[in-house]
């Protein structure tokens, strides 16, 4: 049976994904000693309903508890209880009137509370709903199938504050993301003249909340501890084991430095310089002859980057353009192209291109006579930079001619055109 109907028994919690490299870190000289009053949420949103109101709030309210228990299981801090003082204090007090009432003169003092070295203050800060969402679906025939996503974000503070001069001392953060997925499927179909069948089927996944909050304050204290080691603030016993880790964490904190506001890895020096390309693709005349055909075709361009979103290129295409059984040449298509990158400094980002040139018929190419035809269209597609130097891209082609001259026949009221796509490897000089 699945799972998801069946009842199970109270476990252990799930740790975090990053709770085993916050405790396999390098142990200190010495532990210190923390102390933690109030590690609450500072959103102060609720949790969104689709009818009616509610007072639940968005995340967990028990900030302050994760955090301890991140600290001790750290074995970097030896935190002490500050969010319940006045209890322990009370009850410091009760065991010391018994002992005063039993024992009278004799009785023992209690041992002293221990005073903090480092206090740890913050909370979560933020929590941004649908940072992404999408879907999809699809329906045939009454039997279909959709799909939606929907990304959310908590983002976590923590600084520590000397106590002895109230100095802070150092101030991290991080930040996790919520996923929620959805798939179902439906069918509505006639099984018979009397009988109508409908049917539906669906699973939805929602990655807690709480164990995404935990997730960041692990991270958090985890970074505290590493960048504590790093800048002296704390003393590990084996040095060279800190130094390594300190230079994998700045490596990935360069990293880190470089994603934008959706977490996508960013390259700032995409596209550089002047770019060469090599491709190839297809295409399907639209024209007056019958039988339309997919022609293959290879293209060498030039394109050199005005900005990071605009590039100017020069593209030389030689292919067959024909159709069966009734045309086909070998043509040389020269174009101006200018291309506009929608997300530049992303690894993956889409284009639209807009070009226009003119073409012309084997055995001669660029002789203006009644086998030229001028040209224009343009292109949608994307690029993945593979490096700053190196791209591989794909796009959908349209070209349109000014003329209906193109395959030879001049009939009816539209333009010949050209439709295909193609695959290309730019490297960028």
């Amino acid at each position: 049976m699945d799972p998801a109907f069946e009842t199970r028994d109270a476990h252990p919690g799930i740790e975090s994904t990053v709770h085993d490299s916050m405790t396999t870190l390098p142990q200190p000289a010495s532990p210190v000693v923390t102390a933690v009053y109030q590690f609450r949420d500072q959103t102060g949103q609720y949790k969104r309903k689709e009818r009616g109101s509610t007072f639940s709030r968005a995340v967990t309210q028990g900030g302050t508890a994760i955090l301890m228990d991140a600290l001790a299981d750290s074995d970097w801090f030896r935190p002490i209880e500050r969010k319940g003082l006045s209890n322990l204090t009370q009850e410091r007090d009760i065991i010391r009137s018994i002992r005063q009432q039993y024992e009278g003169n004799q009785a023992q003092p209690l041992s002293p509370l221990l005073f903090a070295g480092i206090l740890l203050e913050g909370g979560i800060i933020g929590f941004d709903s649908n940072v992404i969402s999408g879907g999809g679906g699809f329906r045939l025939f009454s039997i279909g199938g959709s799909g939606e996503y929907r990304r959310n974000q908590v983002t976590v503070y923590l600084r520590a504050v000397s106590t002895q001069t109230g100095e802070v001392l150092k101030t991290v953060h991080t930040t996790k993301t919520i996923i929620s997925q959805q798939l179902q499927g439906n069918a509505t179909r006639f099984v018979a003249p009397n009988l109508f069948l409908e049917a539906e089927a669906g699973i939805s996944y929602n990655e807690p909340k709480t164990l995404a909050v935990t997730e960041a304050i692990d991270a958090a204290v985890r970074q505290l501890t590493i960048e504590g080691m790093r800048d002296g603030l704390f003393s590990p016993t084996d040095t060279a084991a800190a130094r390594a880790v300190i230079e994998r964490y700045e490596e990935s904190k360069a990293k880190a430095g470089r994603r934008d506001y959706f977490g996508r890895l960013l390259q700032p020096d995409n596209r550089s310089g002047l770019g060469l390309e090599v491709g190839g693709g297809g295409n399907v005349l639209q024209g007056d002859v019958q039988g339309s055909s997919l022609n293959p075709s290879g293209t060498l361009a030039l394109r050199q980057p005005l900005s990071p979103r605009w590039a100017l290129g020069l593209t030389n295409t030689v292919g067959r353009v024909g159709a069966t059984g009734d045309f086909g040449e070998t043509v040389l298509a020269s174009e101006l192209d200018l291309t506009y990158y929608f997300a530049p400094r992303a690894r993956f980002t889409p284009f639209l291109q807009a070009a226009g040139g003119i073409v012309t018929q084997f055995p001669e190419p660029y002789r203006l006579t009644n086998t030229a035809s001028i040209l224009g269209g343009g292109s949608i597609g994307a690029e993945y930079m593979i490096n700053p130097d190196l791209g591989l891209s794909a796009a959908f082609d349209v070209r349109y001619t000014a003329d209906d001259a193109l395959d030879n026949e001049d009939v009816g009221s539209f333009n010949d055109s050209l439709w295909g796509g193609s695959a290309g490897i730019t490297y960028y000089f």
